[in-house]
């Protein structure tokens, strides 16, 4: 899924679109390396030392912001964590194409858990949002065990489905379309496309499955005794 904000605003009664990109400054953290390297590589005529140093320099200010106004750090720091593979596999390689290398095998990753977990009926959606539910751990009288309560209902399984098909097409189409930009090179199309489908489809994604599953939040009634004539 896409982090604590991310799940949140899917279980939640009403949808926040903010929330849902982890705060304008999150996205701006989120967005503004890759950015970033994108236009110094087009702009210094495809030399590659520039715009990995932009890209680490952007992450790093954007931890050491954090840590000076002592506000959380979890989102900057998976943001340098990328942002850092990505740099590194590309000064090694010396290949512009492998800074987004690690973004495609996390997608490719991505793909086959949601697929997987659809096909064997247990939908990766589900086994995050009963977490969230009343019966399941992060809520109070909840348990680990009440998190996989909704496998009693139909109906929940049935839209925790779909919403986890609906997240493996979306890194199943990053995949499509952003693949054959790195295989033939084409690093500014290839920044181009994975700026366009990261956040602003992420955060689409995150409203549909909003849609899907809004309602959703009740307590799974538990299944009632059958009584027995004397």
């Amino acid at each position: 899924m896409s982090g604590g904000a991310g799940i949140r605003s899917i279980s939640g009664e009403t949808f926040s679109w903010q929330e849902a990109v982890g705060g304008w400054r999150g996205a701006v953290e989120s967005v503004l390396p890759g950015l970033l390297f994108v236009v110094v590589f087009v702009a210094t005529g495809q030399q590659l030392q520039p715009a990995l140093i932009a890209a680490a320099a952007c992450a790093l200010v954007a931890v050491l912001l954090r840590l000076i106004q002592r506000s959380p750090l979890t989102q900057a720091f998976s943001g340098v964590l990328g942002v850092g593979i990505g740099v590194f596999w590309a000064w090694r390689t010396g290949d512009a194409g492998d800074y987004f290398a690690w973004g495609l095998l996390v997608n490719a990753g991505y793909l086959l858990a949601f697929v997987v977990s659809a096909l064997v009926g247990w939908p990766l959606v589900g086994l995050v949002l009963g977490m969230f539910r009343p019966e399941g751990p992060l809520s109070e009288g909840g348990s680990w065990a009440g998190a996989m309560a909704w496998r009693r209902d139909r109906v929940l399984r049935r839209r925790f489905a779909a919403v986890t098909w609906l997240w493996a097409g979306m890194f199943g189409l990053r995949l499509a379309v952003q693949g054959p930009l790195y295989l033939a090179d084409q690093v500014g199309w290839l920044g181009t496309a994975k700026l366009v489908m990261g956040l602003p489809l992420t955060a689409l994604v995150l409203w549909l499955s909003w849609i899907l599953v809004r309602g959703t939040t009740a307590a799974t009634p538990a299944p009632v005794p059958s009584r027995q004539d004397p």
